[in-house]
């Protein structure tokens, strides 16, 4: 398996989704566009701050911005999730083939009984 020169997608949507804070946002955004002061609001932190998480999102594809003259709006883009979700459930079902198969190999020693 070749390693990757720089962070892949899926690395960029994991690394955004691993913030809690940034998780928040995504629930925020799941009621429809904001602008950013909006987004900012709950939060106990500097405008700058929450700017930061939202660049991270970004990177991460999670949300696009929009301009309309002065006001910058964002939404979320649900495609990354979906990428993140499709990617651990394959590796979920490759562990359970593997665990299944373990556990067959271990039933059918159980049967043979002890060795003689």
């Amino acid at each position: 398996m070749a390693i990757s020169e720089g962070p892949s997608d899926l690395d960029q949507t994991l690394l955004a989704l691993a913030d809690p804070t940034r998780r928040a946002i995504l629930r925020l955004l799941v009621q429809g566009e904001a602008r950013i002061t909006e987004l900012a609001r709950p939060f106990g932190m500097s405008l700058n701050a929450v700017s930061k998480h939202i660049r991270v999102l970004e990177r991460g594809r999670l949300v696009r911005r929009r301009r309309a003259g002065r006001e910058q709006f964002l939404t979320i883009d649900p495609k990354p999730l979906d990428d993140a979700a499709a990617w651990i459930e394959a590796q979920r079902a490759a562990w359970t083939a593997r665990l299944d198969a373990l556990d067959a190999l271990l039933k059918s020693d159980d049967a043979a009984g002890p060795p003689e």
